[in-house]
């Protein structure tokens, strides 16, 4: 294989934590091609700024990918192109999860105008991929990815432990959380079928409150209704105050996070804090737990909502993690906050 040199374009568009876990890959190409410019969709494109070895960020929605697309038109298309021919890239790289397909994503970048693509493909891809990379077994998510940059040639470098990451430095947030030791409890989802009970987060917010811990709840500007019923009288409750570069410095100064299979999760391992998980095996836990950091999954792994990727439960009682008790996950933080010290 001739070797991929110049201006490389990262394509991942999907959500903040795909954008995360795709970090190591982009790493390994910063270090040795001239510049990356990475294509988010607009879930993800703030997660893309927070990368490492990123140069510039184009975004765009795909309609194969986001969970709610826009109907296909020119004139989207059109804006991709524009994009992607004022970047100007030697090459690309694109970046998807088992189920997804590359090659829709190759055939624009073909047309416009990109010379060498890269890509995982199970698929046929005819003349629209130039590396057709496949990997084996069930790798956790950030290493199927690396191993995409690998075969095209690019590595990390030395001293580069794989792990999640994101820039540096992160804002001073000690204004909004304070300087004692805190735990955090992030509850929402962007996908309902990961979702656990708000009564139980509640209940558990208190019961870490009554053993010792203070409690952070965070969440975004639609989650404070839901924010303020976990948090009740003892949690502090930042929903809506946090951007994402503001909230990575709040899980990186909290001792342990809990959190759902969602992008905080991910975030919080980027900024090396142990999570506990809530995780809905709607999705691989092999794949998509927290990467790097130490962690405890919690959840029923083989519920039949198992591998269904469900964004709404397909089964009554939500067995997967209604099964999660209060006691269960205060273990697991005090567990986590020890071996961590």
């Amino acid at each position: 294989m001739d070797e991929v040199t110049g201006r490389i374009l990262v394509a991942r568009l999907d959500n903040i934590g795909d954008v995360l876990l795709a970090g190591p890959a982009v790493r390994a190409v910063a270090a040795h091609a001239d510049s990356v410019v990475f294509l988010a969709g607009p879930r993800g494109r703030d997660a893309a700024d927070l990368l490492p070895g990123v140069s510039q960020v184009l975004e765009w929605c795909a309609p194969w990918i986001d969970p709610e697309p826009q109907p296909v038109t020119e004139t989207e298309v059109a804006l991709l192109h524009k994009q992607v021919r004022a970047a100007a890239p030697d090459a690309a790289l694109i970046l998807t999860s088992f189920h997804q397909s590359p090659l829709p994503l190759a055939l624009l970048l073909r047309l416009a105008g990109v010379d060498w693509i890269g890509a995982i493909s199970e698929d046929y891809p005819g003349s629209l991929l130039d590396l057709r990379h496949r990997v084996d077994g069930d790798p956790p998510e950030a290493e199927r990815a690396l191993s995409l940059a690998r075969a095209a040639g690019f590595d990390l470098p030395d001293g580069d432990d794989g792990r999640l990451a994101v820039r540096r430095p992160l804002p001073d947030v000690s204004d909004l959380v304070g300087r004692e030791p805190y735990v955090v409890v992030h509850p929402g989802v962007s996908a309902p079928a990961r979702a656990w009970l708000p009564d139980r987060y509640a209940a558990t917010v208190r019961r870490l409150h009554e053993v010792g811990y203070r409690v952070v709840v965070t969440g975004s500007a639609s989650e404070r209704e839901l924010a303020a019923t976990v948090a009740g009288d003892v949690g502090l409750d930042l929903a809506g105050m946090t951007n994402l570069p503001t909230l990575a410095a709040v899980l990186e100064g909290a001792r342990v996070v809990v959190a759902p299979n969602t992008g905080p999760a991910h975030l919080a391992a980027a900024v090396g804090t142990p999570v506990v998980s809530l995780f809905a095996p709607v999705v691989p836990a092999a794949r998509w737990a927290p990467y790097g950091v130490p962690s405890v999954v919690l959840g029923d792994q083989a519920a039949p909502c198992r591998d269904t990727r469900a964004r709404t439960c397909p089964v009554a009682g939500h067995p997967c993690l209604a099964g999660v008790t209060v006691e269960e996950v205060v273990h697991a933080v005090r567990h986590l906050a020890e071996v961590s010290r």
